[in-house]
């Protein structure tokens, strides 16, 4: 079958190569993709068609015998996407509309956390600035402030005292900095401990949960600096044993999937739970409905089986008949190269060098994220197209690599990261590191 990939970023790029592996797939298309997925291979091919012009991804799917699309981004997920393919009988991998206020919508998600007792801090929901301020007068208490609705990863502040709270609540109610996102906003309780995702496909009836992940969120090393959409991510993350995954799947996935079933807005596709491990044990942050970006691409780096049966099980209610996915027993890290500037203003049009070199790197794949491709007019004398690829991101590549161990993985990485260049490039250089303590304490 010919199948369809929504979306631009390493997440994407991560989606169609591991799609373009299964034997029921002859090509597959992303809209608009990136010079990641242009590059490729020859069973990919990037449709410049943006992710939220649905009419026209309709029409493409139907003149080209598209039997699969997959969404890779939360906003035309929360837009309605799935709602608009399934109206014209075309298969769609992802929740609707009404199931991805569960990622679009703070409130909506804290409620049905409380409804169905699953465990996450205590929370206050504002509608307006001045209500807020009001609330933070006589309270100087550590808090973490976000705004309602969707703002790219960027609408979260973790904020330690009274003022920094005050300049959160000025930015996203006061400076609309985050636009209609910002037309609620949430105080949530500052919870301690350590973050891990852990990512579940789910049919509405059966959760099959995949192999844990830890992202890295703040932009600099030693988890300081600003919120980004994250700098780099690891596979498996050690800090989750078997025993605390099951605790997890009965405590937080299933009584959530149950309460959205109750809430008639029943979900399908990728749960993704961002949680935090504190010393009453793990708790939620949030819910994301579809795949983590960075934490796909080590995940997918080792998922064996194919994705695309998974894909086709939850859409047709039978996720129960298939076998449990296999995985690689080694480790995945992948570190988030980016611009200078990100996760604030960057320049974009940088001519990045280096890829092929990396790419020759044994266990290790180069993914794109912000890239794009500039084409030279053509040889006079050979008629050869000189092609060079440019940064058009924040995030703008996602180095992955396997390793029988942490450092093995994370050696991998960053030798492929110290081939790549252009001006203004950056990473963080502890990607991983906070794994090593778990380990050591699983092996003695």
């Amino acid at each position: 079958m010919n199948v369809l990939v929504v979306g631009s970023g390493g997440r994407e790029h991560a989606l169609a190569w591991k799609i373009a592996s299964s034997e029921r797939v002859n090509r597959v298309f992303v809209a608009p993709g990136n010079a990641g997925t242009a590059t490729e291979c020859n069973d990919i091919e990037n449709v410049p068609i943006s992710e939220l012009d649905f009419p026209a991804l309709i029409k493409f799917a139907k003149q080209n015998k598209v039997g699969l699309t997959v969404v890779g981004p939360e906003t035309p997920l929360c837009a309605g996407i799935v709602d608009a393919f399934n109206t014209e009988q075309l298969r769609i991998f992802g929740p609707d509309k009404s199931a991805a206020q569960l990622e679009g919508s703070k409130s909506f998600c804290k409620e049905i956390l409380r409804r169905g007792s699953v465990p996450t801090a205590s929370y206050n929901v504002f509608t307006g600035g001045d209500e807020a301020i009001s609330f933070l007068q006589n309270r100087d208490i550590p808090l973490v402030i976000k705004a309602d609705g969707l703002a790219a990863g960027k609408g979260v502040f973790v904020c330690n005292n009274k003022n920094e709270s005050m300049e959160a609540v000025m930015r996203i109610k006061k400076r609309r900095e985050f636009g209609n996102a910002g037309d609620k906003i949430i105080f949530e309780e500052k919870l301690d401990g350590e973050e891990v995702s852990i990512m579940a496909i789910t049919d509405g009836k059966t959760i099959l949960t995949l192999q844990p992940a830890q992202d890295h969120k703040a932009a600099y090393d030693d988890d300081k600096g600003p919120n980004t959409g994250g700098m780099g991510a690891y596979s498996p993350a050690p800090v989750v044993d078997s025993k605390m995954l099951q605790w997890i799947e009965e405590r937080i996935l299933v009584p959530t999937v149950y309460t959205m079933n109750n809430n008639n807005t029943p979900f399908k596709g990728v749960l993704y739970a961002g949680l935090m491990i504190t010393k009453q044990g793990p708790k939620v942050l949030e819910f994301n409905v579809r795949f983590g970006d960075p934490e796909c691409q080590p995940i997918l780096m080792r998922l064996q089986s194919d994705i695309v049966e998974i894909f086709e099980a939850v859409i047709d209610g039978q996720l129960d008949k298939i076998n449990m996915p296999k995985w690689d027993e080694r480790i995945a890290v992948c570190v988030v190269m980016a611009s200078k500037g990100y996760p604030d203003e960057y320049k974009k049009g940088e001519e990045i060098r280096g890829l092929k070199d990396a790419a020759n790197l044994p266990n290790t794949k180069i993914f794109h994220a912000g890239t794009v491709i500039k084409e030279s007019k053509p040889d006079q004398i050979t008629g050869n197209i000189e092609t060079q690829i440019l940064t058009n991101g924040g995030r703008v590549l996602g180095i992955t690599a396997l390793g029988e161990t942490i450092a093995d993985a994370k050696l991998a990485a960053y030798s492929a990261v110290k081939k790549i260049r252009w001006d203004g490039a950056w990473c963080r250089k502890d990607i991983s590191d906070k794994a090593n303590k778990h380990f050591k304490a699983a092996n003695n």
